[in-house]
């Protein structure tokens, strides 16, 4: 009998906890699509919060929930809901910068994999996640933009044109939110533990 019921308590906790990390996963797949409108249009790639909300994600839930939040709200998108910085549907692939969007989600997940990896909250270990995570979206989005711009539009934009419009511009402002997300995940970590939300 006593085993019964603590099979229960135990069926019940786990209940609650996928509960609790699918709530919170929808709450970054939202965040990182109202991050698609706190944009500056500075072309050819606009400024967006999308990226510290990501690597937000991946810093508070983990490499597996972190990825998964981002990467249903780039599914979302995909499937027609205007949530991407020009509007949503299949045709955004040929978008040049369709691969800092799938790069976000590939940045909450090694984000979170960094900071599991290292086995601790320390804010070094943050901001070691952080600045992995922004740079895997660094990586598949500028290596995207300059195929998309070379391959399918023969724009025939060389790649330091490139590194420059869509990395090195952005670079100042990715540090300092960077900074700002493995700040706030120090801050939130203990407070989500406490609620047994993480």
């Amino acid at each position: 009998m006593e085993a019964r019921k603590q099979a229960t308590v135990l069926s019940q906790t786990k209940e609650r906890t996928k509960v609790r990390s699918m709530t919170l996963m929808a709450l970054f797949s939202a965040l990182t699509a109202l991050g698609a409108f706190i944009t500056i249009p500075i072309p050819p790639v606009p400024f967006s919060m999308q990226i510290f909300f990501a690597i937000l994600a991946g810093a508070l839930l983990g490499s597996r929930c972190g990825g998964w939040s981002v990467g249903i709200y780039v599914l979302l998108g995909l499937c027609g809901l205007p949530i991407f910085t020009k509007g949503g549907g299949l045709s955004y692939i040929f978008q040049p910068t369709f691969g800092y969007i799938v790069g976000f989600a590939a940045g909450a997940w090694a984000c979170g994999k960094v900071i599991e990896l290292r086995g601790d909250h320390q804010f070094s270990t943050l901001l070691m996640g952080c600045f992995t995570g922004a740079a895997v979206d660094f990586a598949l989005g500028s290596v995207y933009f300059y195929l998309i711009q070379n391959v399918y539009m023969g724009a025939e934009m060389g790649m330091w044109k490139v590194l420059y419009s869509t990395v090195l511009l952005f670079l100042p402002a990715d540090t300092i939110l960077m900074i700002l997300a493995a700040a706030l995940a120090k801050r939130l970590i203990p407070i989500l533990k406490q609620e047994r939300l993480i």
